[in-house]
């Protein structure tokens, strides 16, 4: 797991280079592409060996929407846009909040319709295509490719996320589990004896 989160590291280093170097790009899917067969491996080792434990799928979940967002600020780095970068990171988070509190009302796990594999697929083709223009090019126009991926990963994110929003209240309200009203437990208030 940790691997696979150094290598998106790598690969959202190489995003934020692509203006500068050929391999960038190259670099960029490499981590991108390596993470997501280090996640695979991960996965099915863990299966294969009896390893599943639920702290392994915790930090599963946790580290794909934080890889997400290395990638998303490498590319805001190389368009100078961190503004675009931060619309994206808020739709990948909010993206990964709302699967798991639908999942947890409705007992099932369900990935949106472009999900993980699709999205680290369209940024390793991404990446490929950043150092095939850039060796190709007298005067690269990497700033405005990613630039327009940006733009184009912003609006998609935000479409899809309103969908999955209208379509999760409709699946959770229609779960037929009763709502939880009960009150939460703080840490303290667990542990303290009752008086």
């Amino acid at each position: 797991m940790l691997t696979g989160h150094g290598v998106a590291a790598l690969g959202a280093i190489g995003f934020a280079v692509t203006p500068q170097y050929w391999w960038g790009g190259a670099l960029a899917a490499i981590g991108v592409a390596g993470n997501h067969v280090c996640d695979m491996v991960d996965g099915a080792h863990a299966r294969a060996t009896g390893q599943c434990r639920n702290g392994g799928e915790l930090l599963d979940h946790f580290f794909d929407p934080l890889s997400f967002s290395y990638w998303m600020i490498g590319l805001g780095v190389a368009a100078h846009r961190l503004d675009l970068a931060i619309v994206c990171v808020l739709w990948i988070y909010a993206t990964a909040v709302l699967t798991g509190i639908r999942a947890k009302i409705t007992g099932v796990f369900t990935l949106a319709r472009i999900g993980p594999t699709e999205f680290k697929t369209l940024l390793t083709l991404l990446g490929f295509s950043l150092s095939i223009v850039f060796a190709m090019s007298p005067q690269p126009p990497i700033q405005t490719i990613t630039t327009w991926s940006l733009w184009v990963l912003a609006a998609l994110g935000v479409g899809q996320l309103v969908f999955n929003l209208i379509g999760s209240v409709g699946a959770v309200n229609r779960s037929g589990a009763e709502p939880d009203t009960s009150e939460w437990v703080s840490r303290k208030t667990a542990e303290s004896p009752s008086k």
